[in-house]
């Protein structure tokens, strides 16, 4: 595609954010231009044939429902639908292997999640029960918040109207489980460990170690939505999301170039103006620029400073979560779960057996340690999608959290070296022997296999800081009002004309494109 060198917004980055803000600008009749430094768009939502031909690997994101259900799709799905996107339903979502052989999960069918749950305890299959019951209007006011802008007034009238419709018991409670860490939810919820622990892997996913406070929504929103509506995955691969979102880009207008890195944000008269390529190009931007980075990411384009000392330091202590590996595997037969066949149905296995030993993980890994017993959550995506690999073999998508960007050392004493080039291959040995404890036999079902270690991570997408594919932590210190700093969750900056967008900013992490199209309501109208 020719590149032009005038556009009323430039975009830095091209990942889903991105996308969907380009959608909705050039919707309104705005030309855009989206610029991206990696060889194919799509930042973590991307699929390629990592391990051997016919084998379609999702590089980092799986699950995309998020994108199904947020006012993203409502507005544009159809279209996105004719240009090729295609999900793949998911009924059995998420299960839990334990050491002592058991097995816990959550799927959609009528009475399936309870009876799994009652054979751990009566108890907390009724506590299931109420938390179904009253999951439908707790939902609407949880999404609400979710898929509001983080300003004040519309939060504050988001209270008000619970407030005054639901009471203020109600609308206290909805606080407290928001702020809550999971342990303290769980175990308030559930006396059984096997039920705590299978709803506090999900977590895990988005930085919250069991005892972080503001952790709890995250367990309790994926355990209630999985068994109310299932999942999705991408049919043939989470890039059906990607090609059909630059398809309608192309379409209407935009242009999306790839291979080309930014290296700063032009300005004059303290407006933004537009980007400078690396090789040197100069491209205008008449109305707005656009940067989907983290914090770190933003101020290298502007040099190290954006004219507010304030800002730029709010910008340098924004913190990352620590890293995450991705292990993907070309497999000749699912794994043989020893605790049930039925598990060979589940979108995710999670190998994560107690709070404690999620708790100590974590710590582990911020500390600069290669945890000796890291959380893993085996995606089989080819049980659902059969698509994706040649016929009769399967892909294995296995992340291995929490992990650190820099190894100090290995909390189990036995890998001395710390560059992660060398023990990226070692350690995935040890996620490897973990899962063989619960599936054997599966290495001799292996035909092909690429690690990926955080620092490859961030290479491909440098908003991955230290392998963190979250953009950032979401402690209560980093979330809400908070993402990435007071005064800037909508993505402001000091700078006119330049707004941040991405997984740094608020509504953070994951594939719901909130940042993004939020952005571009506010730019383009709605």
């Amino acid at each position: 595609m020719a590149l032009s060198h005038r556009y009323d917004a430039i975009i830095v980055g091209a990942g889903l954010n991105s996308l969907a803000c380009a959608v909705h600008l050039c919707a309104k009749g705005w030309r855009v231009g989206v610029f991206e430094q990696a060889a194919t768009a799509g930042g973590a939502v991307k699929t390629a044939e990592l391990t051997a031909p016919g084998f379609r690997h999702d590089w980092a994101a799986m699950n995309l429902s998020l994108f199904a259900g947020s006012a993203f799709f409502k507005l544009y799905g159809d279209d996105l639908v004719t240009r090729g996107l295609e999900f793949a339903p998911v009924s059995h979502c998420f299960a839990s292997v334990f050491d002592d052989g058991r097995w816990m999960g959550v799927s959609t069918g009528p009475g399936e999640t309870r009876a799994r749950i009652a054979a751990f305890s009566d108890a907390d299959a009724r506590a299931w029960d109420r938390l179904n019951a009253d999951f439908p209007g707790t939902a609407e006011y949880v999404f609400a918040l979710l898929g509001n802008s983080m300003q004040m007034h519309v939060q504050g009238r988001l209270l008000a109207k619970a407030l005054l419709r639901k009471g203020f018991s109600w609308t206290a409670d909805l606080v407290r489980l928001l702020v809550s860490s999971p342990r303290k939810w769980l175990s308030e919820t559930f006396e059984s460990d096997q039920v705590r622990a299978t709803m506090a892997a999900w977590g895990m996913h988005l930085d919250f170690a069991p005892d972080m406070a503001g952790g709890a929504v995250f367990p309790y929103l994926e355990a209630m939505a999985n068994q109310n509506f299932g999942m999705v995955i991408g049919k043939g691969g989470a890039d059906t999301l990607t090609r059909a979102l630059v398809a309608r880009v192309e379409a209407t207008g935009g242009e999306v170039h790839c291979g080309k890195r930014v290296a700063r944000v032009l300005r004059a008269g303290g407006k933004a103006t537009g980007i400078a390529l690396e090789d040197g190009s100069e491209i205008t931007a008449g109305r707005a620029v656009i940067a989907n980075v983290a914090p770190g990411g933003l101020m290298t384009l502007l040099d190290g400073q954006s004219g507010d000392a304030v800002f730029d330091t709010k910008m340098a202590r924004f913190t990352h979560a620590p890293g995450t590996m991705m292990i993907h595997l070309a497999l000749d037969g699912l794994p043989d779960w020893t605790a049930s066949e039925e598990l060979k149905k589940f979108a995710y296995v999670h190998i994560a057996p107690s709070l404690d030993q999620m708790a100590r993980t974590y710590q582990q890994a911020v500390a600069g340690q290669l945890p000796d017993e890291p959380v893993l959550v085996v995606g089989q995506p080819t049980a659902i999608d059969p698509s994706r690999a040649p016929n009769g073999k399967h892909v294995l998508w296995v992340q291995v959290r929490m992990v650190p960007g820099e190894i100090r050392g290995d909390a189990a004493g036995i890998i001395t070296d710390t560059g992660w080039p060398t023990v990226k291959e070692i350690y995935a040995d040890r996620a490897l022997d973990m899962i063989e404890r619960h599936a054997p036999g599966l290495k001799a079902k292996i035909i092909g296999r690429t690690v990926v270690s955080p620092l490859d991570l961030e290479a491909d997408n440098p908003n991955l800081v230290g392998g963190d594919q979250i953009a950032g932590s979401h402690h209560l210190s980093q979330n809400f009002l908070f993402r990435p700093a007071l005064g800037h969750a909508t993505g402001k900056t000091p700078v006119d004309r330049l707004h941040l967008t991405g997984a740094s900013v608020w509504p953070g992490a994951g594939t719901g494109a909130g940042a993004g199209f939020m952005l571009a309501q506010k730019l383009g109208g709605k």
